[in-house]
């Protein structure tokens, strides 16, 4: 009987491949998802175009976001515990968990974000979302350099 761990290291390339595609996925809507909002401070309230974007906020956030973030942090874990892919003396693996917790951060409040928008009580301007877009972007490139480089 395999153990798990053998299982692990037997399947490091699909498990990474699945852990980079849903990435891109929650990458793609937590980028997506400020753009929407910045649209939606440009709309009447209880306007077919509000009512249109509540939607495609809600089924970005339920069918794409959330999915693609929890299936990136399962694969990631996977990758953690399989044995030799990360050595733990090394500290640029504890930046790129410090930039995944960010994005978490970041992701929560694009939640928060869109159910103030759903009950119309949206505070923001469009340029608030304009900056709060930036913000998944740096993360993926400071994630991206520190695990190919390895700089530390």
């Amino acid at each position: 009987m395999e153990t798990f761990g053998n299982f692990l290291v037997n399947n490091y390339p699909l498990i990474k491949a699945f852990h980079v595609i849903s990435m891109v996925a929650w990458m793609a809507a937590m980028l997506y998802l400020p753009r929407l909002f910045v649209y939606h401070t440009m709309t009447k309230k209880d306007s077919e175009t509000s009512k249109t974007l509540k939607v495609m906020e809600y089924r970005l956030q339920k069918f794409i976001m959330n999915p693609s973030m929890i299936l990136t942090i399962l694969f990631g874990t996977l990758l953690l515990k399989t044995n030799g892919v990360i050595n733990w003396e090394m500290s640029w693996i504890y930046y790129k968990l410090l930039a995944v917790i960010i994005l978490l951060i970041i992701h929560a409040l694009l939640g928060k974000f869109r159910k103030d928008f759903y009950f119309d009580r949206n505070k923001h301007t469009a340029r608030f979302y304009k900056l709060i877009n930036e913000i998944p972007t740096v993360l993926l490139i400071i994630i991206i350099l520190l695990v190919y480089l390895k700089p530390f």
